[in-house]
């Protein structure tokens, strides 16, 4: 296996221990959690297989394929000595898993996770609707994000919330239409496209390592009164958010639910200030000033 093989075969197994378990990276996952995961594969694979009316009886996993064929003999074997030399895995089954997860096949997969953003997969056009793009220009630059979903208490100290991510709006100079990137953990990048009609600004996100799609919604009371003034700034924006994953569960949703024990007193938004605004705490700017290190310490 080449260094390229590895690096595919990682975003693969991140991919599972993300979408069946919500941990972000293969090496916390355990052999019994890996077995859990083949489980919940080989009951994908047996239903795809009654949906496409196939006789035949299906190739299922075995209970530590993942564990013991990928992880063991693959990637720790590769980690403990990158001089080591291993064979390739089956293609045929690696196809086999990702098909289940709406892929044609694992090339497919590898293409649609790479560094590559495809802003075209995004959609939030409203036909018949004009743009708002006033506000739009309004919005292009870096911005700073707090997570406040997660904090007990969403009164606390700014310097104690959850960390989120920089972010910047920028106009794309081919195309017209409005674009954002943003940091996260665990070197994963997010991108998506802002819109924006009457007072209501709409975010559409995906990452570049994993398919679910986070929604943002916002909006600014009065704001076409308050683009007459040319000096107007925008100072914050609060962002009601949710994820849905590719199977379309509101993934989010659940965990609020979940974390939520008083609803009256819950504040299901997210803050965003300009980069430059007085909110936002001097460890923050230092953190992001420092380009060798900036990747966000999530909490």
């Amino acid at each position: 296996m080449k260094k390229e093989d590895i690096v595919h075969l990682e975003k693969l197994m991140n991919f599972l221990s993300l979408h069946f378990l919500k941990k972000n990276n293969w090496e916390n996952v355990t052999k019994t959690e890996w077995s859990y995961i083949v489980d919940e594969l080989n009951e994908l694979i047996i239903h795809d297989n009654e949906e496409k009316n196939i006789k035949k009886k299906p190739e299922l996993l075995g209970s530590n394929y993942l564990y013991e064929h990928l992880i063991i003999n693959k990637l720790k074997k590769y980690y403990q000595n990158e001089n080591s030399v291993l064979s390739k895995p089956n293609l045929a089954k690696l196809s086999l898993i990702v098909k289940v997860l709406g892929y044609s096949n694992y090339i497919d997969f590898i293409n649609s996770n790479t560094e590559a953003f495809n802003f075209n997969d995004l959609k939030i056009n409203m036909n018949n609707t004009k743009q708002n793009t006033l506000l739009l220009d309004r919005l292009v630059g870096c911005w700073y994000s707090y997570n406040r979903n997660l904090p007990d208490n969403p009164l606390q100290a700014k310097d104690d919330r959850i960390w989120r991510s920089a972010m910047e709006i920028y106009k794309s100079e081919t195309t017209g239409e409005y674009f954002i990137e943003r940091s996260g953990g665990d070197h994963h990048k997010y991108f998506g496209k802002v819109t924006a009609y009457s007072d209501y600004i709409f975010i559409i996100m995906n990452s570049n390592t994993f398919i679910r799609q986070r929604h943002f919604i916002s909006r600014i009371k009065d704001i076409k009164e308050k683009l007459k003034n040319p000096d107007y700034k925008l100072y914050e924006l609060h962002f009601i958010s949710t994820c849905i994953s590719f199977n379309q569960e509101p993934i989010a949703l659940f965990e609020i639910f979940q974390k939520v024990s008083d609803r009256k007193s819950f504040h299901p938004d997210s803050i965003s200030f300009p980069i430059d605004s007085d909110e936002i705490p001097p460890s923050i700017i230092k953190q992001l000033e420092d380009t060798e290190a900036n990747r966000i310490d999530y909490k």
